[in-house]
Order: structure tokens, then sequence, then C-alpha cells
């Protein structure tokens, strides 16, 4: 049995209507279906509002993998109420749709840009394989409705369950190198002297692109403890970095610290927060090589953690986004160190 279908009718006798004209509908029909799955995702969104490591958290496997789904379902179901859908239909209508729950996410202050753009081309591979099901369920089975329903329903059913495991960690370095046509000691400088940083040296990162802050400076300070590097970015953003290898004009690997106060509210999505539930930096390495000539090999060795139930998709992301800054600010410090030298 497939989905109810509306299909144009005579006007009763006595209704006033002229004949042949089709029935009436509501305005902005064609988007209803968009519309009622965007509005099942913030619905559900709203209610995966816990805090890291609770129930309902927007983190949690219940939400990133299941509620795309629901919405892309729903958007198929509501479309097949109307008229039999083409099977290309069930798959580009619920990206729309989820395109459109993500964007009311973030229009009601619930979600961040930074986690939205991330996690959108998830959503849309997710939601099409959910246009899919409903769309096989309108075609071959007795009850879509039911299965529209339990589609929309195995969200919350999962996300009151506690995690059979904690999310698990996984640990990874990304490396990149750059030839630069300077003495060490003049990087070294650089390294560990860089102030006034413009947004045109650095804005092009696809990290900054999407909504992290800029860097403004990193001077290394030495303290009784040690040395120091302190940075500041845009929004109020501040943290130290802590020499923990040392060794002059050659190399130094820095750790991360942060205050209570360093990333202010609002400043970056608490999904993708530095030392957060989810994700951490754990150190930063530059090595410095001198070669033939003046020519030195400026190394950069990034470690980081992601913790989520889906690191295959988050790791991916990751590596992605710190590669991509690993080669900007390379070239940053090249452009710097030979302008100098």
């Amino acid at each position: 049995m497939n989905c109810p279908t509306d299909s144009p009718e005579q006007p009763p006798a006595g209704s006033g209507e002229p004949a042949g004209l089709p029935p009436r509908t509501l305005p902005f029909a064609k988007w209803w279906p968009f519309l009622s799955g965007a509005l099942l995702g913030i619905v559900l969104r709203l209610i995966f509002s816990g805090n890291a490591g609770n129930a309902f958290t927007a983190m949690d496997t219940a939400f990133i993998y299941f509620v795309p789904v629901a919405v892309g379902g729903l958007a198929v179901y509501v479309a097949e109420t109307r008229q039999r859908r083409s099977w290309r239909y069930y798959l580009w209508a619920p990206v729309l749709a989820n395109s459109l729950f993500v964007l009311g996410t973030l229009l009601i202050l619930i979600e961040g840009a930074i986690c939205a753009i991330i996690v959108l081309p998830l959503f849309g591979l997710l939601g099409a394989a959910g246009g899919l099901i409903m769309g096989i369920a309108c075609r071959l089975t007795m009850s879509p409705r039911g299965v529209a329903l339990s589609l929309s329903a195995l969200p919350l059913l999962l996300g009151g369950l506690p995690a059979p495991l904690p999310n698990p960690a996984r640990i990874q370095v990304i490396e990149r190198t750059v030839q630069i046509e300077a003495p060490p000691e003049r990087i070294w400088q650089e390294l560990h002297g860089t102030r006034d940083i413009r947004p045109d040296e650095v804005e092009h990162a696809w990290m900054y692109r999407i909504g992290v802050p800029l860097p403004l400076a990193g001077v290394t300070e030495t303290s009784p403890e040690g040395r120091v590097r302190k940075v500041t970015m845009g929004k109020a953003i501040h943290f130290e970095q802590v020499a923990a290898e040392w060794e002059q004009d050659r190399h130094v690997r820095w750790t991360y610290r942060f205050q209570k106060d360093s990333i202010p509210p609002g400043a970056l999505d608490d999904h993708v927060t530095i030392g957060g539930h989810y994700f951490d930096l754990i150190d930063t390495a530059y090595t410095l090589t001198p070669k033939a000539g003046q020519t030195t090999e400026l190394r950069i060795q990034m470690r980081y953690r992601v913790s989520t139930q889906f690191n295959w998709y988050a790791d991916g992301v990751a590596r992605l986004l710190i590669g991509n800054f690993e080669d900007v600010i390379l070239q940053f410090y090249r452009r710097r160190a030979m302008r100098q030298a």
C-alpha cells in the first residue's frame, strides 16, 4: 500500500467552485515537507541539550546518527502524502530538509557556526539514507506512517540509554614542513616574537573561515617556571604554551595551559572547545634543520585528541583543518623570516 496521495477531484455540487480547477492547497505547500523535517530536527535538538557526558547531548550517537535520518524520513513522508515522488527526490529532499534544520539551530542560537558547518555534510548523507528508507516504505509497506513515527521516535528512545562505553580517545599527529631561505636564528626569533598578526596573513586557513577567531600574537617570555609563550586571539581568547623541550635555534615543544577565563563563553562552540570533553590540543613542536646555503627546513608537529562516538568522521575533519592550518602557519613564518632576512 502506497502513502496516501491527493488527486484532483471535481468540486461538490453547490460549492461555488468552478468545475475543472485544481483543489485549493495551503500556502507554500511545496515547502511543507522540508519545513516539517526541519522543525522535527529543531525540536529534537532542543531536547538533546544535555551537558557533555550526560544523556541527551547533541554529541551523542542517538542524535548524530539518527536525528538527520528522522528529518529526512519525515520530509519524504509528508511529500508522499501529496503525490508520488521519484527516487531522486528521496535523496535530495532530505538534504534540503537537514540544511534547513541546521540553519534553524543557528537562527535560534542553540548551535554555533563552527559545529554547523562541520556536521552539515554528515547530516546530508544520513538524511538521504533516511529519505531512501522512507521512500521504500511508502512504496512497499502497508503502514508507511508507522515507519515515519518509528524513525522520529528512535533518537528519543536511544538518547535516554546510558552509553555502553566511554567515548574512545583517538590521538593523532599531523606534520608539515617548509623550506625557508633564512638562517635558523632568524626563524627562531619569529617563532618566539610573533606580534601584530594581520588578518590577511592567516585568515585563508579553513578553521578561521568557519569561525575560529584569528590569532593576534604569540610571544615567549621567561618566567620562574621556565619559558612560556603567551598567545592571544580574537574574542578575548588567551592561553599559554609551556616549553616542555627547548634547544636554542633548533627545537621547541610546547604544551598547552588554559585558565578558566582563557576561552570566554561564546568564543568557541562548546563541542570544539580546546581541552574540552570532545577535543584537545596536546602539544605543538617546531624543529629547524639547516640545509645547504642559507636554507632552513622548518617542521611543525601538532598532536591532538578527539573523543567522540563518531571518531571516523570527527578525526577526518580534524586532520583536514589542522593540516591546512599547519600549511598556512608555515607559510606565515616563511614570509616573515624572509622579509626580515
